[in-house]
C-alpha cells in the first residue's frame, strides 16, 4: 500500500478483516515481528482495561468525567506505534492508549483523571490531553514548524475526532501545514458520533479525508479497527513527513462503543443495532483471532496476558489514589515558567480564598 490521494469511491485500506484474516501484505514490523504483534495486542488490552478502570472509579466518585476508549484501541495504538521517542504527539481525550505507548506512566494518567495535575515526562514529547475541541491540531502544527525551522528530524502528530473537523482550528491547521509543508501528520478518528451528532451531519463530503486535497495535503482512508492497517498508513505518513515531503491527513473509520463520556447516555440518540453491528468488528478480537490462528498466542497465554494487564492497571490505580491532591493554587505552577505580576496577584487571591 502506498500513501495516495483518495477519491470519493475509495474503500478504507485494510490488512486484517473482521474475521482476523490477512487480506493484504503484512507491514514491516521491524526485526522481531511476532514480538511487535504481541506488543500491539497487549497495548490494546491495556487501553481497554484502563478505560474500564477509570469508568469504575468515576462511578465510585473517585475519578472525574471520562471518555471511553472501547472500540477505538486499534487506532490509538496503531497511530503511536511508528513514532520515535522524539516525535511529538498532541491528542484529545480519546487517545489515552497513545499516551501509554509513548511512555506516560499509568499512575500519572490516572492521577489526572482524579482531577489533579501531574507532570508528563518531557522525554515522552507528548502534550497533556486537550479538552477544547480541535485546538491540539494547531499545537501539532506549531511543534512541527518549530522542528522544521530548527532543522530537527522530528514529526508532530495531531489527533482529533470527526466532530473536530467542523471546527475552524482543524481547517486552519491543515491550511497552514499545507502551505508551509510542515512535518506533521493529522489523524481523524471518525467514530461515527460527535457526542449526539452523527457523522452525516458533520459534513456532506463522502469522506472526511477528502478535506486534505482541498488544502493540498495527501489523504488516506483506513480501517480504524485494524491496528496493522493503521500502523502501516501511519508509518508511511511519518516517514514522508520526516523526509521533508510535507503533511498527510489520515481518516480512521472506527466506532465509539461506549458513551461519549460518563456524563452521556447514548441510548437517547443511538440505535443499539448499530452498536451491536460494530461490536462484531471489535479491534482487539480481530487481532486476537489472527494471533491464535498463527500460533503466536494460545488461549492460556491470552488469559495470563489479560490478568497481568488488569493487575498492572489496579496497581497503578492504587498508587495514583494514594497520592495527595494538588494544592489549590498548584495550577499556577503549570501556567508559566515565571509568573507575571498579575498572575502572582491572582495566585495570592487563590491562596487566600482556599484558606477561608
Amino acid at each position: 500500500m502506498t500513501t495516495r490521494q483518495i477519491d470519493s469511491g475509495m474503500v478504507a485500506y485494510q490488512i486484517l478483516n473482521e474475521e482476523g484474516t490477512l487480506v493484504s501484505n503484512m507491514p514491516d514490523l521491524g526485526p522481531a515481528p511476532q514480538e511487535m504483534l504481541l506488543k500491539l495486542y497487549r497495548a490494546m488490552q491495556l487501553g481497554r482495561t484502563f478505560s474500564h478502570k477509570i469508568i469504575a472509579l468515576q462511578r465510585q466518585g473517585r475519578a472525574t468525567t471520562f471518555g471511553s476508549l472501547v472500540g477505538q484501541e486499534a487506532t490509538a495504538v496503531g497511530l503511536a506505534a511508528p513514532l520515535r521517542q522524539e516525535d511529538w504527539l498532541a491528542t484529545s481525550y480519546r487517545e489515552i492508549a497513545s499516551h501509554i505507548w509513548k511512555g506516560i506512566p499509568l499512575p500519572t494518567l490516572i492521577y489526572g483523571f482524579r482531577g489533579f495535575t501531574a507532570a508528563y515526562p518531557p522525554e515522552c514529547h507528548t502534550l497533556p490531553i486537550q479538552i477544547v475541541i480541535g485546538t491540539q491540531m494547531l499545537h501539532a502544527v506549531g511543534l512541527a514548524m518549530a522542528a522544521k525551522l530548527s532543522g530537527d528530524p522530528v514529526v508532530a502528530v495531531g489527533v482529533c475526532g470527526d466532530g473536530a473537523t467542523s471546527e475552524g482550528d482543524f481547517n486552519e491547521a491543515l491550511n497552514f501545514a499545507g502551505v508551509y509543508q510542515a512535518p506533521a501528520v493529522f489523524v481523524v478518528q471518525n467514530n461515527g458520533w460527535a457526542i449526539s451528532v452523527p457523522r452525516k451531519k458533520q459534513s456532506a463530503a463522502p469522506s472526511l479525508a477528502l478535506r486534505g486535497p482541498g488544502f493540498g495535503i495527501p489523504s488516506v482512508l483506513v480501517d480504524g479497527n485494524d491496528v496493522l492497517a493503521v500502523f502501516e498508513v501511519m508509518k508511511q505518513a511519518v516517514e514522508k513527513a520526516r523526509a521533508g515531503d510535507g503533511p498527510t491527513l489520515i481518516e480512521t473509520l472506527t466506532y465509539r462503543i461506549g458513551a461519549h463520556t460518563t456524563a452521556d447516555d447514548p441510548r437517547r440518540y443511538r440505535d443499539e443495532a448499530e452498536v451491536e453491528a460494530w461490536k462484531a468488528k471489535d479491534p482487539i478480537a480481530r487481532l486476537r483471532r489472527f494471533l491464535l490462528a498463527e500460533g503466536m498466542l494460545t488461549e492460556e497465554q491470552d488469559r495470563e496476558l489479560v490478568a497481568a494487564v488488569e493487575e498492572e492497571i489496579n496497581q497503578a490505580a492504587n498508587e495514583a489514589l494514594a497520592l495527595p491532591p494538588n494544592a489549590p493554587d498548584a495550577f499556577f505552577d503549570w501556567t508559566a515558567a515565571t509568573l507575571t505580576p498579575r498572575l502572582q496577584a491572582q495566585r495570592r487571591d487563590a491562596q487566600q480564598y482556599a484558606q477561608e
